[in-house]
């Protein structure tokens, strides 16, 4: 039996940002994680690998096509998809023994295995082999994270019918593959594969792609993923899949009814979202209780059970790498007495598709929905020299702004590198900044950023680019 300050029930961006905190800070921690790599679903079989896929695909594409021959760059390439693999999980593995000398550094124990709660400050691991390990802590973290959501009727094998841990690892160009779900990781994914070579196709329930970003960016990112061939069938549901060794049959219906049509395809990928990883805990020993998704509650990372708090998928709030970090962050310097808090209105979102789309706060659906009076900044990349220059200029930049205080509420972006300019407004959204201090802002040129800028400043129509 060991004892703990602090036991953290998972190995992802929220459980080893919690655990190293709590090492800086001078508590003896351990992270029970029963994957044999720490990182995550994020580092091992999501946001990490995928965007190695997306790198990789994008610079394959550019030389496939117009775009390279354009630049004036005559090349042949041939795809080594064991290669573009290969140097995707050496990618993976170097980040996750980062963490591990992150967790040597800071003097936290890794116990590998899975964790289950007996009991008020009692956790039992099991490791591969069912050796059996007693943690005591005064505190327990749970942050166990997320799967993929199944879909009735769609058995997920990962030969044919995939999820997206599947879809990363192929070992053949699919002929035609059939994404069912339009969100982040169906839209990144179709976007891989479209550009290696295959057919995709997307069938989403809802009448549009990407639910919940702003409808102007969604239809913008649709248009542009139409443009590259992916072909979209909206307000459709997938209602049966038979596999076989050549493909799958996929029977897909119109969402509100009516005649069935077959699909056939070689490959599908099932990413119709992620559901909390909470069953098998041992909640119960503690109290606690999940809602019908299986998420848990939570109250400032506090659970209704003393001592046990919570963080990640598993609880409130976007399955996002970056809360997570944040809650761990606020959640650990709450346990050492420190006020810790994450702003949960100024968390980015970004689908890392080409053109990228990014956002930070409010949509223009939920101001009108909150009857709050707004004013509208836009700026096309059309209108920016660099992405000019660039051959790169689908997509704009919007600032939405009060309309008495002129302060930000919300910014979306569609277009190249957006995921590395939403940060700028996170942080003049932090301190309430308002569109006229980003317009009165200098940017340097010639860069994307100043579109950014000239969004700002449009917010009083006096952009001096266009």
């Amino acid at each position: 039996m060991s004892t703990y300050d602090v036991v953290i029930l998972g190995g992802g961006p929220g459980g080893y940002n919690a655990a190293i905190r709590a090492g800086q800070l001078g508590l003896k921690a351990a992270c029970v994680e029963g994957r044999s790599t720490l990182g995550g679903t994020c580092l091992n079989v999501g946001c990490m690998p995928s965007k190695a896929l997306l790198h990789a695909s994008e610079l394959y594409d550019a030389a496939m096509g117009a775009e390279f021959a354009n630049l004036g760059i005559e090349v042949k390439p041939t795809l080594n998809l064991a290669q573009m693999m290969k140097q995707k999980d050496e990618s993976v593995t170097g980040l996750t023994k980062g963490i591990e000398f992150l967790f040597r550094k800071n003097k936290v124990d890794w116990i590998k295995g899975w964790g289950h709660i007996d009991g008020p400050g009692k956790v039992t691991v099991t490791d591969s082999q069912g050796g059996k390990t007693e943690l005591i802590a005064k505190d327990i973290i749970i942050a166990t994270g997320s799967e993929p959501t199944p879909l009735p009727g769609v058995e997920i094998d990962n030969k044919r019918i995939l999820d997206s841990t599947g879809a990363l690892s192929l070992a053949e160009v699919p002929k035609h593959l059939v994404v069912i779900g339009a969100g982040v990781i169906g839209l990144e994914l179709g976007s891989v594969w479209r550009r290696l070579g295959a057919q995709v196709t997307v069938v989403e329930f809802l009448d549009r792609i990407c639910p919940g970003v702003d409808a102007e960016a969604g239809k913008t990112l649709q248009r542009s993923l139409s443009k590259q061939g992916i072909n979209f069938k909206l307000s459709s549901k997938v209602t049966r899949a038979v596999a076989s060794d050549a493909g799958v049959q996929l029977s897909v219906e119109p969402a509100a009814g009516g005649a069935a049509e077959v699909l056939e395809a070689d490959y599908v990928l099932v990413s119709i979202g992620r559901r909390p990883y909470t069953q098998g805990l041992g909640l119960e020993n503690v109290g606690l209780s999940t809602d019908k998704r299986g998420m848990l509650a939570n109250k400032g990372h506090r659970t209704e059970a003393a001592g046990v708090w919570v963080i990640g998928d598993v609880t409130s709030g976007p399955m996002l790498a970056h809360k997570a970090e944040d809650e761990a962050m606020a959640c650990v310097e709450q346990i050492v007495g420190k006020a810790g808090e994450v702003n949960y209105d100024l968390i980015p979102n970004v689908i890392y598709t080409k053109p990228e789309l990014a956002s930070v706060g409010k949509t223009e659906e939920q101001l009108k929905a909150e009857g709050r009076a707004y004013k509208v900044g836009k700026f096309p990349f059309t209108a920016n020299s660099r992405a000019k220059i660039n051959h790169e200029t689908e997509g704009f930049a919007k600032v939405l702004a009060d309309e008495r205080t002129d302060e930000v509420l919300g910014v979306h972006l569609v277009g190249p590198s957006v995921s590395e300019m939403i940060g700028e407004y996170c942080v003049a959204m932090e301190f309430s900044a308002s569109a006229e201090d980003i317009a009165l802002t200098c940017h340097p040129h010639p860069t994307r950023s100043e579109a950014l800028r000239q969004a700002a400043m449009n917010v009083e129509g006096m952009a001096t680019q266009m």
